[in-house]
């Protein structure tokens, strides 16, 4: 359910899970308390909130420092996961996200 297949990817790491039409590397696994304490601390900025056509998948993207952001991936049953990751390829998840037909920007 967290991700493609499986929780890992080959190399050993996380992966988003398949209903996002992106992949990202050099991701890292947030427990739900370390994620939601992260991005809720004041220094914290949302930079995006994304959800499928059919409302069942949400994403949430947090400017967390200079070079780093939080994925809060919220799945049809509710359930928030948190990843952390580089800003750097971001930006081209970013472009996939908005050029796919089932995803659309509500923040």
């Amino acid at each position: 359910m967290a991700a493609h297949g499986s929780s890992m990817d080959g190399n050993g790491g996380p992966q988003l899970p398949p209903a996002l039409p992106f992949t990202l590397p050099h991701l890292s696994r947030l427990s739900w308390e370390l994620g939601a304490r992260v991005v809720d601390d004041e220094a914290a900025t949302t930079e995006s909130v994304w959800e499928r056509t059919d409302g069942s998948w949400g994403l949430s993207v947090y400017r967390v420092t200079t070079a780093t952001d939080i994925l809060c991936v919220r799945s049809p049953t509710g359930r928030e996961r948190f990843y952390g990751t580089p800003d750097a390829p971001l930006e081209s998840a970013r472009q996939q996200l908005a050029a796919a037909a089932n995803w659309r920007r509500v923040g």
